[in-house]
């Protein structure tokens, strides 16, 4: 068939001189090299800068930046979403620090420091006699998987209401720690009384394995799984920030979802 002059016309061929095509390739490949360049000379002084809490100061500067972000949005309305019961799907036994020493759920204690006033120590059974609270949500893994779990437990808030000195205002601050404090994370008062953390003592319904963190562990929904403790030994109020296990290592303190 036979192209009409109108159809060439269409789609016009657009001819470079060859000195053009020169200079602008010569051009682009000096443009990228200044980038790359750039990006390996920030990415050396980021990680070269001196170190806060385990972490060059740039990326500390970043997860404080994420923190405050995390913290405007997190109240007592703002609730991870909910499933049933039959939506639950497997959880991985995720670490085992602290853990290494199986505990008799009879044998166990937990010890609570309110500050100020004697610490005092408490058994599953004073757990157990608070409100129960059952709640379906999703735990998520700071290395990037979730799991659907359903947790039986006291709220915190009903615990601090309960066994924090009445008439005294609650610390800005709350530490967990396993028995021997291999493992410890650190809350703010605002996180630990928001109504999906709980001190649980069943999973899927039936009381919590050695894996899981038997006989009462922190299940809190709304952070990274790496504050829900295992194993709780005690509880300490405090209006110091608390050290965290894991920004220990480089993490986000505050580890908001």
């Amino acid at each position: 068939m036979k192209t009409t002059d109108k159809e060439k016309n269409r789609h016009p061929e657009i001819l470079l001189q060859e000195a053009t095509v020169r200079r602008k390739t010569r051009r682009d490949f000096l443009i990228a090299g200044v980038a790359a360049a750039a990006a390996i000379g920030g990415y050396e002084w980021a990680t070269s800068a001196s170190q806060e809490d385990e972490v060059p100061w740039p990326q500390r500067r970043v997860l404080e930046f994420n923190e405050k972000i995390a913290k405007g949005y997190l109240s007592n309305s703002h609730l991870m979403p909910t499933y049933r019961p039959d939506q639950v799907t497997f959880l991985k036994p995720n670490g085992d620090i602290g853990l290494k020493t199986p505990v008799n759920a009879a044998d166990w204690s937990l010890r609570v420091i309110p500050g100020g006033t004697p610490p005092f120590t408490l058994q599953l059974s004073d757990i157990q006699a608070l409100p129960k609270c059952d709640l379906t949500t999703r735990f998520c893994c700071i290395e990037g998987w979730s799991s659907i779990v359903w947790w039986g437990g006291a709220r915190f808030s009903d615990f601090a209401r309960k066994f924090f000195p009445p008439g005294r205002a609650l610390p800005h601050y709350v530490y967990l720690a396993t028995p021997g404090e291999d493992y410890y994370v650190g809350l703010d008062m605002k996180s630990a009384l928001h109504p999906q953390t709980l001190l649980a003592y069943e999973r899927n319904g039936k009381p919590l394995d050695q894996t899981h963190g038997a006989p009462l562990r922190l299940a809190i929904s709304i952070k990274y799984g790496i504050k829900s403790i295992k194993r709780i030994g005690m509880i300490r109020f405090t209006n110091t920030k608390p050290v965290d296990y894991w920004a220990e290592e480089g993490y986000d303190w505050f580890a908001g979802l």
